[in-house]
């Protein structure tokens, strides 16, 4: 099979059986509340193939990535080879029994389902065209809440079933995971349907429509969430993984009037309510995290930048684990000193008062960042990340 992507080749000195080894134990300890180290995810996909021309000397788009379905199986088989042989961190490395790749809607899917339309940006991820304005806002109402498998979604839906009709990569099986389970969350979809500066405006001026569109999101997702639980065949989970970055544009006392209740509702109408819940918030939003906490029972932070993570440690408590670590810039332009000297300085901060602490990228891995890079924040952790 002829791969689209120029990968590195292998270093025929890994040990790609003792570092399974190796991780393997870390997380179990992790697991068991008595962990032994730190343990290093990572958040990155096939962008770092696709927009890094070191690798994309073809240059394959994401246009057609996302329009052409044996590009899309493809680029994202040889991106689960490249994570999986280049990008040391605690996870399964090495070939697999099969390979597990995704339908991949990059951040655009929910918008684009609701009405916004794709725009696709050379050399660099797609994104949507805000679809209201001041003489239109209220197109959506009128249309109502979309089908849960129209547009995009049936464009996504037609792509898991063909994933998932024995394909094999390297002679391994090739295996679609269910997705599309989660949301962006309700302000961040706002955002892209009415534009940020517009919709934070209405937020203080006009507060029925920013709440009726709101409303609006979040039935809809609640809708289209429960549709593909029941074409995947799922029953309703305990806890629920969502996002909604677009609340780091809040003040605590705003995210409590304005965003928190449509959190509740997602969390009430989406689990069993027996928890615990998991958010992704990227941007300056700890100043919300109490509160989530609390009103939320989330129990799982994915942090972004900037944040004191030996602060917020003490602050959230034990029972809650929280993921950060360097900022994406210092993995993809640092030294190596000044990757060494962030990601010890973020150890150092967390080891002595949390076991519940998972280091990673803040937040996902940009294309030109180098497997070295990744390699030396991961060697780092293994010396320093060590508790005593």
């Amino acid at each position: 099979m002829d791969m689209l992507f120029t990968l590195p080749s292998i270093d025929p000195s890994i040990d790609y059986n003792k570092h399974n080894e190796e991780q393997k134990k870390v997380w179990d300890a992790f697991n068991a509340g008595n962990p032994t180290r730190v343990p290093m995810i990572l958040g990155v996909n096939p962008r770092v193939l696709l927009c890094n021309p070191q690798y994309n000397p073809k240059g394959i788009s994401f246009e057609e990535y996302w329009n052409n379905p044996d590009i899309m199986l493809q680029t994202q088989c040889e991106f689960a080879y490249y994570r999986d042989h280049f990008l040391f961190y605690d996870h399964q490395m090495g070939m697999p029994d099969e390979w597990r790749i995704n339908v991949d809607p990059q951040n655009f899917g929910e918008a684009a389902w609701l009405g916004a339309p794709l725009k696709f940006i050379p050399g660099d991820v797609p994104d949507t065209i805000v679809p209201l304005n001041d003489d239109n806002r209220e197109m959506l109402f009128e249309k109502g809440i979309p089908d849960p498998f129209s547009g995009v979604m049936g464009h996504l839906r037609d792509l898991y079933e063909y994933f998932n009709q024995g394909h094999t990569f390297m002679g391994r099986p090739v295996k679609a995971n269910m997705g599309l389970l989660g949301t962006d969350g309700p302000m961040t979809i706002a955002c892209s349907l009415r534009g940020a500066t517009e919709f934070c405006i209405e937020l203080y001026e006009d507060p029925d429509y920013a709440m009726q569109l709101l409303d609006y999101i979040t039935e809809a997702e609640i809708q289209r969430i429960r549709a593909w639980r029941k074409y995947y065949g799922l029953e309703t989970p305990d806890g629920f993984y969502f996002a909604d970055d677009s609340i780091a544009l809040l003040s605590v006392r705003d995210y409590e009037r304005f965003i928190l209740p449509f959190h509740k509702k997602l969390v009430k109408e989406l689990t069993t309510g027996k928890g615990p819940n998991h958010i992704h918030l990227c941007g300056d939003a700890t100043r919300h995290f109490k509160t989530i906490r609390d009103e939320l029972t989330v129990r799982s932070f994915d942090t972004g930048y900037p944040v004191s993570h030996g602060e917020l440690c003490k602050e959230l408590g034990p029972e809650v684990v929280i993921n950060g670590g360097p900022r994406v810039d210092i993995l993809r332009n640092g030294t190596n000193e000044d990757i060494i000297k962030e990601t010890k300085r973020i150890l150092d901060e967390v080891i002595p008062v949390s076991k519940t602490f998972v280091i990673r990228d803040a937040n996902n891995v940009p294309a030109g960042t180098s497997p070295e890079n990744i390699k030396l924040m991961y060697e780092t952790v293994k010396k320093y990340g060590l508790y005593k």
